[in-house]
């Protein structure tokens, strides 16, 4: 029985739906595709100071990518198929697996499949195609082909030389609309008290994030600035979470899919998620008996689901599932004073309330308000501390105190510009730029601020307590006042030192009588009636010749 409420609970959030499309409806694919590339910010701002490498083509396909010149000719459906299947047998066989591959494997599964819910999906497809003029009325998909995706849908021939894409979010969302439309409506975001811009942050922007990055931009080692775009590249593209040339949903629903980019110092989410006991959980039970064919919204019910995953949570919303995933966002990618004075405005209410709906999926709906409002103090707690580090090195700046501002400070490459704990010191360093301190409160803010959040926020104890967050928020903290405390002693002395020397350089001429005389001249002076006195002795005093006269006389 409490099985039975437990599914009729569920369905009462969720509803029976399929994928949603996050208040997009019915969305007009050409006016879609208008809007993604007229808001596509292409190089950026900064694209005077730098210039793409060969790499960067399949990162941001719009503006780079040239087809090859290696090979050359019209060819057609089969010339493709045959041609890869020996060239690059991996991506052969991965298409020839897929649902792309065969569409007719699709069509004939039967309802009681935990798939057929893809044999809609498909009649949504063909009719999307059909509404743009690439199909007809009624006809039928045979399969999604190398040609579709790298010529145009539904092309018979393509010049490889000259007329060969590399797919982008428009080129995808010409079969799948509703995903481009619910993926795009991420840009419709806008924070209450303007603490984010419009759309960021999410990954609908992120390439955009990216390239008006200053540092970004400035980096003249492009190689390895390049690696912010392998994962700044999701606003180009749909195949950071589902892969060539598989393109699998089961891929995209478990938590792997998300851990090349969530991970690491400043959005380590996966390990926090895997160390958690719904990590556990998934590790220990998921891999071996819940259906990732399952639509997330039967995940539960039908998917044998008993913890979330990344995209249970954060695809969610009010029942909805969604290729949105920012609209119960709240801290965003990391905490500021700006979030944590106005988590009581409505706007950050109401998305705590979708979040205490998401958890009551498996907990009771006051753990979730108690876990959610301890996580909201915590984290302001770890930004205190942040921000108390903060106007200590920033003073230091303003100060002129830091080690080497005055004398071997060299400003970062244009378009960055220079500032205390900035976040182009964790990207670049020359000379003392930046100096030992900022460089722990660029740590402390870009790194263990984020990592004490996110740990909080994913259940992962030794995440904010003692592994990351906190302890090395205490540890960067005492290095940072010690640190403070050192460099203001050091300029205390030197400056005492300096008042010293001046004040006994010089004699000023009315305690000298007038006289001029300098320091050197007192020395010698002092030095001269010293010498007397020891050979002449006490002045005034006869010497022994002149009383040994003045016996005899």
């Amino acid at each position: 029985m409490l099985d039975l409420l437990r599914v009729g609970l569920l369905f009462t959030l969720i509803g029976f739906s399929g994928i949603g499309v996050a208040g997009t409806d019915n969305p007009d694919f050409e006016q879609l595709k208008k809007n993604y590339y007229d808001s596509h910010p292409g190089k950026g701002s900064h694209g005077a100071y730098w210039a793409p490498i060969p790499i960067q083509k399949y990162w941001n396909p719009k503006d780079f990518y040239k087809p090859p010149k290696t090979v050359q000719g019209e060819f057609g459906r089969n010339d493709c198929i045959s041609c890869h299947e020996a060239a690059t047998p991996g991506a052969f066989h991965a298409w020839k697996n897929s649902v792309h591959g065969d569409l007719a494997a699709i069509r004939n599964l039967p309802d009681s499949d935990v798939r057929a819910y893809k044999k809609q999906k498909l009649a949504e497809v063909e009719a999307n195609l059909a509404k743009q003029g690439l199909l007809k009325q009624g006809q039928r998909l045979d399969q999604v082909g190398c040609i579709d995706c790298h010529g145009g849908v539904g092309k018979e021939t393509v010049n490889h030389a000259e007329n060969l894409v590399m797919p982008d979010r428009a080129a995808c969302g010409t079969c799948h609309v509703g995903e481009f439309a619910e993926a795009e409506s991420e840009k419709n975001q806008e924070w209450p008290q303007k603490q984010w811009g419009k759309g960021h942050p999410s990954h609908a922007v992120d390439w955009e994030a990216n390239v008006e990055n200053t540092v970004w931009a400035a980096m003249p080692q492009r190689e390895v600035a390049q690696g912010c775009d392998m994962c700044h590249y999701q606003q180009n593209k749909c195949d950071g979470c589902h892969t060539r040339h598989s393109f699998s949903a089961a891929e995209a629903r478990q938590p792997e899919a998300c851990s090349t980019c969530h991970n690491g110092v400043d959005h380590n989410e996966f390990e926090n998620f895997m160390m958690s006991k719904h990590g556990t959980q998934y590790q220990t039970l998921g891999k071996a008996k819940w259906n990732f064919e399952v639509p997330l919204k039967d995940a539960i019910a039908k998917g044998g689901y008993t913890a979330p995953t990344c995209q249970l949570c954060h695809f969610e919303y009010q029942g909805d599932y969604s290729h949105n995933l920012v609209r119960k966002v709240r801290w965003a990618f990391n905490p500021t004073p700006a979030i944590a004075d106005n988590l009581g405005h409505s706007w950050f209410e109401d998305r705590k309330t979708a979040w205490v709906d998401t958890c009551s999926l498996c907990h009771s709906a006051s753990f979730a308000k108690a876990y959610l409002d301890a996580a909201d103090k915590g984290t302001i707690q770890g930004l205190q501390v942040e921000q108390e580090a903060k106007k200590v090195v920033t003073q230091l700046y303003e100060d002129g105190l830091l080690v080497g501002q005055k004398t071997n400070r060299p400003a970062p490459p244009l378009p960055e510009k220079d500032a205390p704990a900035g976040f182009f010191q964790l990207f670049w360093a020359k000379g003392n730029n930046p100096s030992h301190i900022e460089r722990i409160h660029a740590d402390m803010w870009e790194h263990d601020v984020i990592k004490h959040y996110k740990g909080i926020f994913h259940a992962n104890p030794g995440g904010f307590t003692y592994t990351e967050g906190w302890s090395n928020l205490m540890k960067d903290y005492s290095e940072i006042m010690d640190e403070n405390t050192r460099l203001r002693e050091s300029a205390a002395q030197a400056k005492i030192a300096k008042a010293s020397v001046n004040s006994t350089a010089t004699v000023p001429a009315s305690e000298s009588g007038g006289s001029g005389l300098g320091l050197t001249g007192l020395l010698l002076i002092a030095l001269g009636l010293g010498v007397a006195y020891k050979i002449f002795g006490p002045f005034g005093k006869k010497s022994e010749a002149d009383e040994a006269s003045e016996e005899a006389k």
